[in-house]
This record gives C-alpha cells, sequence and structure tokens, in this order.
C-alpha cells in the first residue's frame, strides 16, 4: 500500500509544481495589460511604477523579517550588501522602469517577446564575460529568436509608426539589465537564499523607485483615478509578489527545467490578453515571429537548466 501512495503523492507533487510554474507565467505576462490600461488614464512611468513599488514593499519587507528570525541566516557581509543594493537596483528597478518607459511606444505583445530574450543574452554575456564558446545548438537558438524578433518588429512597425525603435530599444535594453541581474546574482543567492534575497533586493527597488518619483514630481500628482490605483494594485499582487514567491516554489517542485519549459506560456499569454482586453490584432506574421522567439529561448533555457 505504501508503494501505491508514493507514486500518488510525486504525481501530486508535480502537478502542484506545474501549476505554480504556469500561474507565475500568466501573472507575469499580465503586467504589461495593466500598465497598458493605466496609460489611459494618462500617468505617467515614474508614477505607475512608484505606486506598483509602494503597495509590493510591505510584503518583501516581512518577508525579510521573517527570514531573518525563522531561518538563522548566514550574516550579510559588506560585499553581500553592496550586491543586494546594486543588483537590486538594476535587475529590479532600473529594468522594470525601462520597461515601463517602453511600454508607451510598442504592443503589450512584441514587449513580452522582447524581455523573453534575457535568456539568450545570459548565454552571449556569460560567452563573453568567461571567455565560453557559444555552441552551435546554441547559436541555433540564438538565431531563431532574434529572427522571429525581426519579424514581428517590421510587422509591428508597418501598423504603428513613429516611436517603435525607441519603445524596443527602451525593452530590450530592460532585458539586458535583467540579464546581467541574473549572471551578478548568482553567488549571492547561493550565499544568502533565493528568498532572503529577493525580498532584499526588491525593497532596496521599491525605495530606489519612491524617491525618483519624490524627486521628480509633486506629491499632488498621486491624484489619481480610483482605477489607476487599483490596476497598480494589481501589478503589485498578480504580476509581482504571487509571481516572484510561485516561480520559486516551482522550481524547487520540478526543477528549472520544467519550469522554463512552462514559463513559454507567457509570451502567448500576453498575446491572448493583448488581444482580449487592448484590442491588439494577431496576425500570421507575429505567430510565426512568435513561435521562432520562443522555439530559440527554449532551447536555451531548458539546455543551459539541464546542466
Amino acid at each position: 500500500m505504501a508503494n501505491s501512495i508514493k507514486p500518488d503523492a510525486i504525481r501530486q507533487h508535480a502537478l502542484t509544481g506545474g501549476l505554480f510554474a504556469l500561474l507565475a507565467a500568466v501573472g507575469f505576462s499580465a503586467k504589461a495589460i495593466l500598465v497598458k490600461l493605466a496609460y489611459v488614464d494618462r500617468v505617467d512611468a515614474i508614477t505607475l511604477l512608484a505606486l506598483r513599488m509602494a503597495f509590493s514593499v510591505p510584503v518583501f519587507l516581512a518577508v525579510a523579517v521573517w527570514t531573518k528570525f525563522h531561518k538563522s541566516p548566514t550574516a550579510l557581509t559588506r560585499h553581500d550588501w553592496f550586491a543586494v543594493l546594486g543588483l537590486g537596483l538594476i535587475g529590479y528597478y532600473l529594468a522594470s522602469y525601462l520597461d515601463f518607459l517602453g511600454l508607451q511606444y510598442i504592443s503589450a505583445g512584441l514587449e513580452r517577446l522582447i524581455l523573453y530574450l534575457y535568456p539568450t543574452m545570459v548565454v552571449v554575456l556569460s560567452a563573453w564575460l568567461y571567455r565560453q564558446s557559444i555552441k552551435p545548438r546554441e547559436r541555433f537558438a540564438l538565431l531563431l529568436s532574434y529572427a522571429g524578433i525581426a519579424l514581428v518588429f517590421v510587422h509591428d512597425a508597418g501598423m504603428r509608426g513613429s516611436g517603435m525603435s525607441m519603445g524596443a530599444l527602451l525593452v530590450f535594453g530592460s532585458a539586458l539589465a535583467y540579464a546581467i541581474y541574473l549572471i551578478g546574482a548568482n553567488h549571492t543567492i547561493a550565499r544568502i537564499g533565493a528568498t532572503r534575497f529577493t525580498a532584499y533586493a526588491m525593497t532596496v527597488a521599491s525605495l530606489a523607485s519612491m524617491l525618483q518619483f519624490a524627486v521628480t514630481h509633486p506629491l499632488h500628482d498621486l491624484m489619481l483615478s480610483k482605477r489607476v490605483y487599483y490596476l497598480t494594485l494589481a501589478m503589485a499582487v498578480v504580476s509581482t509578489i504571487l509571481p516572484a514567491f510561485l516561480i520559486s516554489a516551482a522550481m524547487r517542485r520540478i526543477g528549472a527545467g520544467k519550469t522554463a519549459l512552462i514559463g513559454a506560456v507567457g509570451p502567448v499569454s500576453t498575446i491572448y490578453l493583448a488581444w482580449v482586453f487592448l484590442g491588439e490584432g494577431v496576425s500570421f506574421t507575429q505567430a510565426i515571429g512568435s513561435m521562432l522567439v520562443l522555439a530559440g529561448v527554449l532551447v536555451i533555457s531548458v539546455r543551459r537548466s539541464g546542466r
């Protein structure tokens, strides 16, 4: 009887991990939709980002305190604190700010596809920093991904006109900032723990976002409609807090490779949500380009996770 229960428990564990990965991917992908909906009220990127972080930071502060008193963590050295500060500013503050700026110019679908290129950037940056050669399989994956982005970009440029290049460049910068963060974060995460590191880094990013708003905006700019506050609260809960913890829970249950595989739902989810809530059409060219991007990134992500 014990032997029959064990496989069921393992299967249930895997199903739960898969569900967590799916919900995280959809939650992350919903951010672009929420930002686009908020821009209808003519609110700027700095204000939106500050509100999103202001709603998020209490949770991450609470997690940081909880890990300190319940997990007997290793004491942070001066190097650890500098790493948390620098990586929090690059990976969560700068990457988010560039992304919010870029969404003023490009479609939600194109934004998610460009952001999804970050694993390819990790490959290229790692090869450059550590003097490693890029394997033929990875070169083919890079070719697929960037050919797909080129297809979608050319299509959207013909439909949308001015501002496309600026928006795509800003979102590409966001993906690059996140790739740099991932490369730099490995050692610190291994030392102090993923949950603790995420809580500290997100707190740094939140404080930076709110400070930027305080320096650049008068206080009365917070006199916004309830709709904007509801949307930014949803960004904080649905697209920031919950996915951050769901992705960690998924990786513990099913591993990084399968989590990355399920994460491919993210760009597809964004395109579908953009069609439903924003009225963004999906052409044959966009579909082909999206499939090329997903194929290339999955080849790299699953291969590297397996290693």
